[in-house]
């Protein structure tokens, strides 16, 4: 990192910074923000965001933020870019490392990370970073690197010194018994169930993708996701409590894979992570156990396709 300071965020850094965004991903960034500078220093300035910058001879060369929502303990470290040039320079990885200092004179329990998983550059900084991979989102989003596929992320997440998120101890199902196991291990377990917060059922649609965010899931329920068209993509984050190896089966049986887990940012638990419709494709993963649950995912759809062939 020669002649690379690091320092925080000033409000005079909002066009640099948007130019830096635009010179790497063009027009395909997937948040918007970062084409506005306006908005930028807006965010900066509500408490949204808190950024730190790499400076070489006052040009900005690399840029990474934590984004909390005021009403969560938890921040997510993202909008991560470094300067071509300067790749290879652990500029990233050391703009993460004072964030995650940072966080923690924030009062944040914890942190998220979205990764990217058409390069590894991301997923082997959060490794670095101590993040472990929880889950994975898949066709998450539109591709930032202008591919016709959607973009599947790994969410990683890395409880700040001092505070615990325990899974619940329940007993896991076979199919995903040594992930959720590997994850126990990590995190730990506790009996009591971490409260919810916020509505019930909440359903919205997002790049062509129907996200729904579930407190449990009952036979009424059920029936009324079976009535959605099938050609919906569709992505379930359901709570992370009892009745979740029924629930496993009972979505299973209805096209969804499960894909891993998510840190609930409305509270302290945990959101199982359900996926259909998704595309298929070839991914070479930094995590093993993410690894195994994309493969799972693709073994599906060619199961799938197969099954739909011999009824034709």
């Amino acid at each position: 990192m020669d002649n690379v300071t690091l320092r925080s965020y000033r409000r005079t850094d909002a066009g640099a910074v948007s130019r830096l965004f635009r010179e790497i991903y063009g027009d395909h960034y997937v948040q918007p923000h970062v084409y506005l500078p306006l908005m930028i220093n807006q965010n900066h300035g509500d408490g949204s965001w808190h950024s730190l910058v790499a400076e070489s001879q006052k040009k900005i060369l690399g840029h990474a933020t934590l984004c909390r929502n005021s009403r969560s303990h938890t921040a997510e470290l993202g909008l991560s870019v470094v300067h071509p040039s300067r790749r290879g320079q652990n500029i990233a990885t050391q703009l993460g490392s004072r964030l995650l200092i940072h966080a923690q004179a924030l009062g944040c329990h914890g942190v998220s990370i979205k990764q990217v998983t058409q390069h590894a550059y991301s997923q082997r900084m959060a490794d670095r970073l101590g993040f472990c991979s929880t889950g994975l989102l898949l066709d998450y989003v539109p591709s930032p690197f202008g591919e016709p596929l959607p973009e599947s992320i790994v969410i990683g997440f890395i409880p700040i010194d001092g505070y615990r998120r325990p899974l619940p101890a329940l007993p896991w199902p076979q199919s995903c018994r040594d992930f959720m196991e590997h994850l126990s291990g990590v995190y730990g377990t506790q009996e009591k169930e971490a409260l919810w917060v916020g509505p019930p059922l909440h359903v919205e649609h997002c790049s062509g993708r129907y996200d729904v965010l579930l407190k449990k899931l009952d036979s009424s329920l059920l029936k009324q996701l079976r009535q959605l068209p099938g050609h919906w993509m569709i992505s379930i984050r359901l709570r992370l409590a009892r009745g979740f190896a029924s629930a496993v089966d009972s979505l299973s049986a209805m096209g969804f894979i499960f894909t891993g887990i998510a840190p609930n940012d409305r509270c302290g638990g945990w959101l199982a992570l359900f996926h259909r419709g998704y595309h298929p494709r070839t991914l070479q993963l930094h995590c093993p156990h993410i690894q195994r649950l994309h493969d799972q995912a693709q073994q599906q759809i060619a199961a799938s396709a197969s099954e739909a062939a011999s009824h034709s």
